[in-house]
């Protein structure tokens, strides 16, 4: 099967131009500028990319699919459907499930799951415990991108804070550690004071006050030391303040990198006014300097990489304040569109866009043959346009499994059109082929 994309705005390494793209079965097999293109001769299926931008597959590397045990609120098949209809051909799934991917046998059967359900392609964190080192040896560098380290438990029981453990994580992790870095003790005396002051659940807009820019900043901090005394590599997740963003290295991405996520890009602390508990997360949204100091990481090459953390919930787990709603949003629809809205705005270049979130992900965890419009490489590839009349967020073109967005209400200008996966068409224009099995990503 040979399918031609023609006359898009080919968005990659640093470049835009127009051109074509031939994709022969799954893999692309030539990129040409629109002036040179001789390849509309032989292909069975052409798509007109005309006023289109055509960008790498997106690689989300941080995402909670649920599956198993918590499928109530998402599992692989929907959040998956998710991600194809955003752009996203690639995820890499977090820990925090249940049974909890700290075994062999869980690891093992998230990959049995998601090779009868994931749309797209898919990979997996093997989760860091108190007591499960020994595991690392035995786990496989080929299939999976790297270790979770909750070095502040956000959900779940998988906090490790004991000194003598941290340093045999990162002295015998071969693989990339992706860590959570907030500091447990502050946040647990910031939350005792303000529920002194406010009563057992106190306000949602105090949640940045009580996950505090000093319980990420020690946190991260104490992260970066051990990596650098270990010579480990370490992705720190979501960093979410100014203040840590002073301790991350620019474009170290064979060393110590970071993420930022869509949420954190995208809002603010005033936003808790509208939005309330629908966009508590942990570490939290905080103020609009910070904010400010993320864009410019993202620009300045102290961010490596744009992501979700899509962690869908029921809205029902999301009522109460600081305390009790529970933290975490679905976004992966979202992210491409969303990231596109601040390209219109100026915030970033749309070459940026394929770096920090196809290019970057797939150098930082050696990702094979993706990642890249390259000839030889997968033939994971989103098609996006701009509408002049804008289209609403509403819970009818929800893919995710809870149902709702933070965005619904919202305008956008900025549509996923077609996405490729592996060069199979797995969503086209609102349709999603829910027959298609994307593959297990393999790792150099």
């Amino acid at each position: 099967m040979k399918t031609l994309i023609k006359g898009g705005q080919i968005v990659n390494e640093g470049e835009v131009f127009e051109g074509d793209i031939l994709i022969e079965d799954e893999k692309i097999a030539s990129i040409t500028t629109a002036a040179s293109s001789s390849a509309t001769t032989d292909a069975d299926r052409v798509i007109d990319a005309t006023g289109c931008y055509v960008l790498p597959g997106i690689i989300d590397e941080h995402v909670h699919f649920r599956e198993p045990g918590l499928t109530d609120k998402a599992d692989i098949e929907s959040e998956s459907r998710a991600a194809a209809a955003g752009g996203v051909t690639s995820f890499f799934d977090m820990p925090n499930c249940v049974p909890q991917t700290t075994t062999l046998e869980a690891l093992e059967e998230k990959f049995r799951l998601a090779a009868t359900k994931s749309h797209v392609n898919y990979s997996f964190f093997f989760g860091a415990t108190n007591d499960n080192t020994d595991l690392f040896s035995q786990l496989d560098p080929h299939r999976i991108p790297g270790i979770k380290l909750f070095m502040g438990s956000s959900t779940g029981n998988m906090l490790v804070d004991r000194d003598e453990v941290l340093e045999r994580i990162f002295s015998e992790a071969k693989l990339p550690i992706m860590a959570h870095c907030e500091d447990t003790a502050i946040i647990n005396q910031k939350m005792a004071e303000f529920k002194q002051r406010y009563g057992d659940d106190p306000d949602v807009w105090y949640h940045p006050l009580i996950r505090s820019e000093i319980a990420c900043f020690v946190s991260v901090q104490k992260a970066i030391a051990l990596a650098r005394k270990h010579s480990a590599r370490l992705h720190i997740a979501h960093v979410s303040s100014e203040r840590e963003l002073s301790l991350i290295p620019a474009n170290d991405l064979h060393g110590i990198t970071a993420e930022v996520t869509i949420g954190h890009l995208y809002f603010t602390w005033a936003d808790y006014g509208a939005l309330g508990t629908r966009i508590k997360v942990n570490p939290a949204i905080k103020n609009v300097r910070d904010r400010r100091a993320l864009r410019d990481g993202v620009r300045d090459g102290r961010i490596s990489v744009i992501s979700t953390d899509h962690a869908p919930h029921l809205l029902s787990q999301k009522e109460g304040g600081a305390a009790r709603a529970v933290s975490g949003m679905p976004m992966i629809q979202f992210l491409l569109p969303l990231m596109l809205e601040l390209f219109d705005e100026g915030v970033f270049k749309i070459t940026r866009l394929s770096e920090k979130m196809a290019h970057n992900p797939a150098i930082i965890f050696d990702v094979r043959n993706r990642g890249f419009l390259r000839p030889g490489y997968q033939a994971d590839i989103a098609i996006v346009r701009r509408h002049d009349t804008p289209w609403i967020v509403t819970k009818d073109v929800i893919e995710s499994k809870c149902g709702w967005s933070p965005l619904e209400g919202r305008k956008l200008y900025w549509r996923v059109e077609h996405t490729f996966c592996n060069g199979h068409l797995v969503y086209d224009n609102g349709k999603v082929d829910t027959h298609y099995i994307g593959q297990p990503i393999t790792f150099r």
